[in-house]
């Protein structure tokens, strides 16, 4: 099993300036975290760090540190009623990279008291930070043994990736992608799990691409067939898989599969309301892609992301008509949406009276027959008006964005592209930083709770 640590970039960059105070003495923080767990991955998630105050500490040394737990009793109370994991974390002003005999006996002791807290057997961890920001460390079980954690993540501006792997030589058709991003991001690429949700206009093109980059597996999730109407934007969708209305997943899945490439690929035709399995194999992923056109579906994904801390990007078509027959406006957004900050509601991409009555139509389409699910063209009766050149363009723009977050290649900072306006009729793409949105505080209080009942403390969910 796969054991991973995940915290936001903000939470981040607040425990590195705690951490390297600039005495050149160890220091230290402590985490509350949620869980996630399956057959494959365990992971902890930052929900709330407690930084402890230098001031306070009994003794500290470039080599030693002695401190007091009491204020970290409330994290005690809250593991011994849920189930969370307290992380600590210290640093190494020297920059050692290994635990030493004080770390050991201080964990030992450390963790002995913990599990003393806990109503589970479900392990914790403790961290060590380097003065360039790396970190390592351990899973401790409750017989004191510990394992070393394999992957590390903070998703922030950048997405940073964090771990001790054997380098993979990439295949011929890998060369070009080592070439211009480097064979570290290519086996970051390799060792990827990436959800796409929503399969047919940008989707389609989005799996292409992220499939013919090396990702090492893709879960692709919509609950919809292929229908001859939309043959003309789904790639690898033929007229027999229209006739014979095939699941468009399954189509994408046998496209991926027959590149031969090594991509490994889930299929789910279902909706999310309707599948707790298909929510589940989403909190286990390492970024999702959200390419669906309804008001309801991006805010639980939103959400999602926000419980398990994973990196979420929205991509949208409109095209606007004039109402006479002819298109005022053709457009298109990609938005990175990093757990912590800004979300999709307070972007203003929609209300709360939207996403009440995208609920409502759900939940009775017939009484909200007149009820348009964000619909890509308003104003004109057309099913699906959606044009390939343009889901297309709006993909690509994604999945460039999508590199630039783990390796990043422009000129500037990866935080002044926190959403794209791609805008055909004017010919220009404006690009917005983050600083520019508000940030949510109420998702931001949802950050790393992980694994909760209700799920995501949605009562409607499965």
């Amino acid at each position: 099993m796969e054991l991973q640590f995940k915290i936001s970039g903000y939470e981040h960059t607040k425990l590195m300036k705690h951490l390297f105070c600039g005495d050149g003495k160890e220091s230290v923080a402590v985490a509350l975290c949620g869980r996630h767990r399956n057959n494959e991955r365990e992971i902890l998630i930052v929900n709330e760090l407690k930084l402890i105050p230098n001031e306070e500490c009994y003794a500290r040394d470039y080599d030693h540190l002695h401190w007091p737990t009491t204020s970290i009793h409330n994290f005690f109370t809250r593991v011994s009623g849920a189930d969370m994991a307290i992380v600590k974390i210290h640093c190494h002003p020297g920059g050692y990279d290994q635990f030493s005999e004080t770390d050991n006996r201080s964990d030992h002791e450390f963790f002995d008291s913990v599990f003393g807290w806990s109503d589970s057997d479900a392990p914790h961890a403790s961290i060590i930070m380097l003065p360039g920001g790396e970190m390592f460390g351990r899973f401790f079980y409750s017989d004191l043994s510990h394992r070393p954690i394999d992957r590390i993540t903070i998703v922030g501006d950048v997405i940073q990736i964090q771990e001790q792997v054997t380098l993979v030589n990439g295949a011929a058709f890998a060369l070009r992608t080592i070439q211009a991003f480097g064979q570290k991001t290519y086996n970051i690429l390799h060792r990827l799990r990436i959800a796409v949700v929503g399969c047919s206009g940008t989707g389609s093109p989005t799996i292409e691409q992220l499939a013919r980059l090396g990702v090492g597996e893709l879960i692709l999730i919509d609950p919809d067939r292929i229908e001859h109407k939309n043959l003309n934007r789904i790639l690898n969708a033929t007229s027999d898989d229209a006739e014979s209305e095939r699941f468009k997943v399954d189509v994408l899945k046998h496209a991926v599969t027959q590149m031969g490439l090594g991509t490994a690929v889930t299929a789910m035709p279902v909706n999310l309301y309707d599948s707790k399995q298909a929510l589940e194999a989403l909190a286990s992923c390492d970024v999702i892609f959200g390419c669906m056109d309804s008001v309801d579906g991006r805010h639980l994904l939103n959400q999602l992301c926000s419980f398990y801390l994973i990196p979420y990007f929205d991509l949208g078509v409109k095209l606007e008509a004039d109402g006479t027959g002819g298109i005022n406006k053709i457009c298109g957004t990609v938005h990175y949406i990093q757990p912590g900050k800004s979300s999709l509601i307070t972007r203003g991409l929609y209300t709360t009276e939207d996403l009440r009555a995208a609920a409502q139509f759900r939940k009775n389409p017939e009484e909200y027959e007149a009820l348009s699910k964000n619909a890509y063209i308003k104003n004109i009766n057309v099913s699906s008006p959606a044009v390939i050149s343009v889901n297309m363009m709006v993909s690509s723009h994604a999945i460039n964005e999508f590199l630039n977050r783990i390796h990043p290649y422009k000129s500037e900072d990866p935080a002044n592209y926190a959403g794209s306006i791609i805008d055909l009729t004017e010919n220009c793409i404006v690009n917005v930083d983050e600083l520019s949105y508000p940030i949510d505080q109420y998702l931001r209080k949802k950050i790393g709770k992980g694994h909760m009942i209700p799920f995501l403390e949605m009562p409607d969910l499965p």
